[in-house]
């Protein structure tokens, strides 16, 4: 059963941290601060979702960058249970799908934790004081397919924060499996 994403929280500041990417460099939020703005989206490479629209992420994050948005993706799953989403597949994973972007891991989900992430893809679009603004979609799935009407709901969405400092009014949430938390 898909997970949906709360409300955004506007304004709701992002949280400091420091992962391992899939280049083996720490990242850090400054790392990846965006002059016009930064998104935030927490992915892995199993979750069916994902697979639907990781072509449409890695296209929305490079027309993005020519806005002063950085965009950062983050593995937060179970690795035990769910070796899928291992380091090793991730390296492999980004190298695949042409990733523009860092590729980090959160082996302990405190920073999902922190950033109360809930499913794959979910989606922190924050302004250029890194106040949120989008944590909605990317765009319409009909049967783990993505309606192709128009330009992304997040590229239009993140284009305006880029442009305005603030986010839609209305937001559809996004959906996707949940997060694969660690049995402690």
């Amino acid at each position: 059963m898909p997970v949906q994403t709360p409300i955004c929280d506007f304004g709701k500041k992002a949280l400091p941290f420091e992962l391992k990417s899939t280049d083996n460099k720490i990242i850090s939020l400054d790392d990846i601060k965006g002059e016009n703005g930064t998104l935030i989206m927490f992915i892995c490479n199993h979750c069916p979702y994902v697979k639907a629209v990781i072509e449409d992420i890695v296209e929305d994050s490079n027309k993005l960058a020519d806005f002063g948005i950085k965009s950062v993706a983050i593995c937060s799953n179970d690795v035990k249970n769910y070796p899928e989403d291992s380091f090793e597949n991730m390296i492999e994973f980004s190298k695949e799908n042409k990733f523009n972007f860092p590729y980090l891991i959160d082996e302990t989900q405190e920073i999902a934790k922190k950033y109360d992430a809930v499913c794959t893809p979910d989606f922190f679009g924050y302004n250029k004081d890194l106040g949120l603004q989008y944590r909605g979609r990317i765009r319409e799935l009909k049967e783990l397919k993505p309606v192709r009407s128009g330009e992304s709901e997040l590229l239009n969405a993140m284009r305006m924060v880029a442009q305005t400092g603030k986010g839609p009014e209305d937001q559809i949430p996004s959906m996707g499996c949940n997060i694969k938390w660690l049995n402690n």
